[in-house]
């Protein structure tokens, strides 16, 4: 499945993306429960496919099943219910496949060809930090420049996203407990990355974490290793890698951070950026109000964004 949440008419609902048409996932488990003569439809979808991704992702698998169950059974019989199931994609508007998760961990320094541009040496543990939610704009949204600085980058991210609670997973069962997979831009304000040693600043401005173009369920996408992973900035090639370039690979970080912490559903997981950042180049080159950023990764599809001067917001 491809997985996102959507928004129409005010109201945002958990979907999948099939053919250019977007499913309400909890519409069609009600559909089909009732096709089926269930009583107490509405609670009983409400509890196994959410109208939500946040608790879609805590029902693990059989959750994601029921869900797949219920797109075939509305696609084949569109005309079942009494509320609208099946959009077009221009109909709705696509929001990121995780709105409000528990944790967003970043990891850093993890391909070798960014090590080496930044002139530090390979790990022997992964650098982890943290983003927070409310840096998650979805793959239609535009990335805030805000006037705090002048050194906007960016970062093509793998992601993944945990799909049941997992404490110190061992490496060979790692990838039982992924979800699924999506693109992340870690936009970063460089000058306030690097006005403390501890990053976090930089890294957690609103809006600055564009996710999608949707979550690629673990079942379509059963090896995560050997995509090639390419960034545009305006149609020129910034990055450009493979994610069998990780030095730590999705398996060694779901062992690694179980042990560390307790993964629940839903915390997502960003792997790490390859070389080409824009500050490393010579001369640095930083996003600027219209520059469109273009994240494209094998069987997962594009992020494509576009930067927007913002003003900054004064309260009083």
């Amino acid at each position: 499945m491809k997985l996102i949440n959507f928004t129409v008419a005010g109201h945002t609902r958990a979907g999948a993306i099939v053919d250019n048409k977007v499913v309400d996932l909890n519409y069609a488990y009600q559909a089909q429960l009732k096709a089926e003569g269930k009583y107490r439809y509405e609670a009983i979808a409400k509890a196994y496919v959410p109208d939500n991704t946040d608790e879609l992702y805590q029902g693990g698998k059989e959750s994601l099943s029921l869900a797949q169950n219920a797109i075939d059974f509305i696609l084949a019989n569109p005309e079942s219910f009494d509320k609208k199931v099946i959009y077009t994609i221009e109909e709705v508007k696509v929001e990121a496949p995780v709105q409000r998760p528990g944790k967003i961990i970043c990891v850093g320094h993890n391909y070798r060809e960014h090590i080496l541009e930044m002139g530090r040496e390979i790990p022997s543990n992964p650098v982890i930090f943290a983003k927070f939610a409310n840096t998650i704009l979805g793959p239609e949204d535009d990335i805030p420049h805000f006037p705090i600085s002048d050194q906007l980058d960016y970062e093509a991210e793998f992601t993944f996203v945990v799909g049941k609670q997992a404490r110190n997973v061992a490496k060979e069962d790692a990838l039982d407990y992924v979800a699924g997979y999506t693109i992340t831009n870690d936009v970063t304000y460089r000058d306030i990355q690097r006005r403390t040693l501890q990053w976090l600043q930089g890294k957690t401005v609103d809006g600055s974490a564009p996710m999608g173009p949707y979550l690629v369920t673990s079942d379509e996408l059963q090896n995560p290793s050997g995509l090639d992973v390419v960034l545009k900035v305006n149609g020129e090639v910034r990055q450009k890698t493979n994610t069998a370039n990780l030095v730590f690979s999705v398996q060694k970080l779901v062992a690694f951070l179980s042990n560390l912490m307790t993964l629940e559903p839903g915390d997502v997981v960003l792997t790490g950026t390859p070389g080409g950042v824009g500050v490393a180049m010579n001369p640095p080159q930083f996003l600027k109000d219209g520059d469109v950023v273009r994240i494209e990764i094998d069987q997962i599809g594009a992020l494509e964004n576009k930067v927007k001067a913002t003003e900054a917001v004064v309260t009083v």
